[in-house]
């Protein structure tokens, strides 16, 4: 006769409901195609209805990966791209207030798929203030944004997921929910989209039956659902529903030998801060190009699952101090999987964390990009996963991520070329926010 613990049990359970239910049953990458557009918490300023703006000169990185335009021109007028194309293609009203730009490179806004405010409430407007025009906090209470969307100082565009879905003893206790069985995890789900969640975030702890539970309430109720995982194998996650991944080393289970693999899962199980050294003790074996990486990333492409890989929190470089051989290989390996993983298609957007090693407050954005460039993406590509592709993942593309007519204006100007330098992006002149421009950075 099988012994069930409590925990067991249910875990048990949840598997069985999820593989049972009917909404679970839609593929993932249907699902998320039926999911309606995602609403921030906050209310932005809207630019005057009455005034029209021209940009004229700069060139034009569209967000959806096609060549630059130079010398091009992109009218707004109030809170809305009414013209976008060649200098001499559009015609620029009479009476426009006309924003010379040339030597500029014109792109839209930044989007911050994975954002931690930490009750830094000020790094929100510097953040804007660097480009970064929405943003997501996948693992927060939404009132811990309470004093920061009461301020009349402009910031980004939130979109939230409510505290993150995790299993007892939780990994963080004052940022997690948790959940116990199938009724509690819909609850949860229902409760945070009811508050306002545009995502539902899945923590390390969250056995497997309950992320098939979570995500197809998610689902149900017209949201997404994207994971941080320790403790699933994340080919399981994926098939499972998930729409998105966080962090590179949520996958180092898949890419290991199943020995190795469950030695680690039970030595983060004991003590949360085991995966500290073990992640990079782990990733210090992994082969981009081994026979495991590549299934992985098959299955990405075929579940359409996005990636955040959020390299930067990461990173540890050769002769820094606390920084061992194996931390270093491990991160370049990590670096070398996620430019492997783009070049086979897989979803790469980007992701900040806030706060990491070798980026000073406010610039951890700009360092994310410049690692997915050294990691292998060009330079289009990375500015591709950080406008278009991250608005489709956060369920904002038909309004923002890409300067087209009709799309709301969060636009920012930079000096330089990011094509041929990304480090042109920590160069932000200007920065427009539904149509309104913003004071420039410091």
């Amino acid at each position: 006769m099988i012994q069930w613990s409590r925990g067991h049990l249910f875990a048990h359970l949840a598997s069985v409901w999820a593989r049972t239910s009917t909404s679970f049953r839609t593929a993932p990458s249907r699902a998320r195609a039926l999911l309606p557009p995602a609403a921030e918490v906050n209310a932005v300023a809207r630019g005057d209805a009455a005034r029209t703006v021209a940009i004229i000169g700069a060139t034009l990185i569209d967000g959806r990966g096609g060549p630059a335009l130079p010398n091009a021109a992109v009218v707004v007028r109030g809170d809305r791209i009414v013209a976008a194309g060649a200098r001499d293609a559009v015609d620029v009203p009479l009476g426009a207030e006309i924003v010379e730009a040339a030597g500029q490179t014109l792109l839209p806004g930044l989007i911050d798929a994975h954002f931690h405010l930490d009750g830094d409430n000020g790094l929100l407007a510097l953040y804007l203030k660097h480009g970064v025009t929405s943003l997501r906090d996948p693992g927060a209470w939404i009132e811990a944004y309470d004093a920061a969307r009461a301020t009349p100082v402009p910031i980004p565009r939130l979109f939230l997921t409510g505290p993150h879905l995790d299993w007892p003893p939780p990994a963080y206790p004052s940022d997690a929910m948790l959940v116990r069985d199938p009724v509690e995890a819909r609850r949860a789900v229902d409760d945070l989209v009811t508050r306002g969640a545009s995502g539902i975030k899945i923590y390390f702890r969250l056995p497997l039956g309950m992320i098939e539970v979570v995500t197809a309430a998610a689902h149900e109720r017209g949201v997404i659902t994207t994971a941080h995982l320790e403790t699933v194998d994340a080919r399981d996650a994926v098939r499972a529903g998930l729409d998105g991944v966080e962090h590179v080393t949520s996958f180092g289970q898949s890419l290991v030998p199943p020995r190795e693999a469950e030695r680690y899962r039970q030595a983060v199980i004991a003590d949360n801060s085991a995966r500290r050294n073990g992640r990079y003790q782990m990733w210090s074996g992994i082969v981009a190009d081994s026979p495991p990486a590549v299934e992985l990333m098959e299955l990405l492409v075929s579940r359409s699952t996005f990636v955040t890989p959020t390299l930067a929190i990461f990173e540890r470089r050769a002769g820094e101090e606390g920084a061992s051989e194996a931390y270093v290989r491990g991160f370049a390996n990590m670096m070398a999987f996620v430019g492997a993983a783009r070049r086979a298609g897989v979803r790469i957007v980007v992701g900040s964390h806030s706060s990491v090693p070798h980026a000073e407050r406010g610039r951890a954005y700009q360092r994310e990009i410049e690692l997915l460039v050294e990691s292998g993406l060009t330079p289009m590509e990375t500015l591709v996963a950080g406008t278009l592709e991250s608005a489709r993942f956060l369920q904002i593309a038909d309004r923002l991520g890409s300067v087209e007519r009709g799309k709301v204006a969060d636009l920012i100007l930079v000096d330089g070329d990011p094509l041929k330098d990304i480090s042109a992006m920590r160069r932000v002149k200007r920065v427009m926010l539904n149509g309104l421009w913003v004071e420039p950075p410091p």
